[in-house]
């Protein structure tokens, strides 16, 4: 596992940079990017890329997580907010642009196997289910959708637009739109089944 102990300041520079490069070339070629690709692309040895990150699994976690614990800070945050609804939308919205950036959606599963990383994603959830509740609370969102019903829309914009190839680059914020709406309470007809389990 990648030591977690604070680095100097220039080399969590170089290591958040490392992580930016992976992450662009993992976007632009798949899981059969390789070490080499990403140090030749970052302008670096091999050895400089293991010498921050111990395998291309550890690199590939390492991503998932620095992605999650974004998420995660902007979830805290938004907790505070005075608008209960407004701070719901406002996290789809930064979820949805982060996968239209770089969408690394099929890291996700490579990252599963690192119990931080698990935890992260956990902590993910449960700012998710706190936000819906608020807003729930205060009337923002109908009584028949849950936290988990959440997390599975947050993905949708950017998968619906995945399938139009010349599709414009924003094109994912009318159906977060289409989304919201439907999780308003005005004019919401009872769902037919009930929501999965966490």
């Amino acid at each position: 596992m990648t030591d977690h102990r604070p680095l100097r300041a220039d080399a969590a520079r170089n290591r958040k940079a490392l992580l930016a490069v992976a992450a662009d070339e993992f976007a632009e070629r798949g899981l059969e990017t390789s070490v080499a690709d990403i140090a030749r692309r970052a302008g670096v040895g091999k050895g400089t890329v293991f010498r921050h990150f111990a395998s291309k699994d550890e690199l590939i976690a390492e991503i998932v997580l620095d992605r999650i614990t974004e998420l995660n800070a902007v979830g805290e945050r938004l907790l505070a907010a005075a608008d209960p609804g407004a701070a719901l939308l406002e996290f789809l919205t930064v979820a949805a642009r982060q996968r239209q950036q770089r969408d690394l959606s099929f890291l996700q599963e490579a990252g599963e196997l690192r119990a931080d990383v698990v935890d992260c994603r956990t902590r993910l959830y449960e700012i998710v289910a706190a936000l819906v509740d608020r807003a729930r609370a205060h009337g923002a969102v109908r009584d028949d959708v849950t936290g988990t019903d959440v997390v599975l829309l947050m993905c949708a914009p950017n998968h619906v637009t995945s399938y139009l190839p010349d599709a414009s680059p924003d094109l994912w914020q009318r159906y977060l739109a289409i989304i919201f709406d439907g999780l308003r309470p005005a004019g919401a007809h009872p769902l037919p089944q009930p929501p999965p389990t966490p």
